[in-house]
């Protein structure tokens, strides 16, 4: 079976948020929801991320290299309002762990602790994943990524729907996933 796999699109990464990707705006909300019309097993990733995150440059100037995001509970946290996210079967939180960032839907930085989405896709007979999202460069590349390596799975990044923070970099990434044996679409 193949899952359509969400990487969050939530209010700090578009257009108004705190890390906006340029190009997440209403236009693209939409153009995903037409994407999740073509997929019957949708499940949906979370940035989640406490106040005292060391991925936040306030916490931590030395190490930290992004601005107050995705604060669990926040307006920033949420999913984008227009986004239908009654088709997610489930939602999966990462960046929890305030020493560890989470890029991967699958696993965090550290290759060890587990947002336990690989588990439920394999209790529900899943054997390839379709992935979109927000960021391409980061959370839709190392979901990826832990997908083809990791795990195993056939996997598609549907580019399409998955938007970069360094478009100048969007080349570089296609080619590194397409190295990997990740298919892109």
């Amino acid at each position: 079976m193949k899952a359509l796999l969400v990487i969050d699109i939530q209010n700090d990464f578009c257009e108004g948020g705190s890390l906006a990707v340029k190009g997440a705006d209403e236009n693209y909300i939409k153009q995903v929801n037409q994407c999740l019309e073509k997929y019957d097993f949708i499940v949906a990733t979370q940035d989640s991320h406490p106040e005292n995150h060391s991925s936040f440059k306030v916490n931590n100037p030395d190490e930290g290299i992004w601005a107050i995001h995705c604060v669990k509970n926040t307006q920033g946290w949420q999913f984008h309002p227009l986004l239908n996210t009654q088709k997610f079967k489930r939602i999966f939180t990462k960046g929890e762990n305030p020493k560890i960032d989470s890029y991967s839907g699958f696993l965090d930085n550290d290759h060890v602790s587990s947002t336990g989405l690989y588990e439920y896709l394999q209790e529900n007979g899943v054997t390839s994943v379709d992935i979109i999202g927000l960021a391409l460069d980061f959370c839709v590349k190392f979901t990826a990524l832990d997908a083809k390596q990791q795990y195993q799975y056939e996997t598609t990044v549907l580019t399409q729907y998955s938007l970069p923070v360094y478009p100048q970099q969007k080349d570089k990434i296609l080619e590194e996933l397409t190295l990997t044996g990740i298919n892109i679409s």
